[in-house]
């Protein structure tokens, strides 16, 4: 009896290691957004993009689509037509290519704002145009 219950004491045991083990070794995955893109991609840009304490972009508009994240800071976002919206650190966007960017500010006045985008292109399409007011 002494045995069987060393036996399964140290199945039990090796199960909660084995368990523990799973646990701290699991891929966690969280979508942070999904979008179509209707054109052929042919090249990618990546960029990392830094704003001082309260610098704001112009209006301005991508001939390619872009996907970015903020890695730092916040900032103020505002597609043509659209609300106005405060993304956060670990926040996903999305800018449609060729449509108005009314917003894409630093939210704060103290802290820098620093973001990745990724920009999607089918030829030789710019990153970027600055429209005048």
């Amino acid at each position: 009896m002494n045995n069987i219950i060393k036996s399964a004491t140290i199945a039990i045991s090796m199960l909660s290691s084995v368990t523990i083990m799973a646990q701290q070794n699991q891929i966690s995955r969280k979508v942070l957004l999904k979008t179509a893109i209707n054109q052929n991609i042919t090249s990618t840009e990546i960029q990392e993009i830094k704003f001082v304490a309260g610098q704001t972009a112009p209006e301005h508009l991508h001939p390619c689509p872009v996907l970015g994240i903020i890695n730092s800071g916040e900032a103020v976002f505002q597609i043509d037509g659209q609300q106005k919206i405060i993304l956060h650190e670990g926040d996903a966007f999305y800018e449609p290519k060729n449509v108005k960017i009314l917003h894409f500010d630093n939210a704060s006045t103290e802290k820098p704002l620093i973001f990745t985008a990724v920009y999607l292109k089918e030829g030789n399409e710019e990153n970027i145009q600055f429209l005048k007011k």
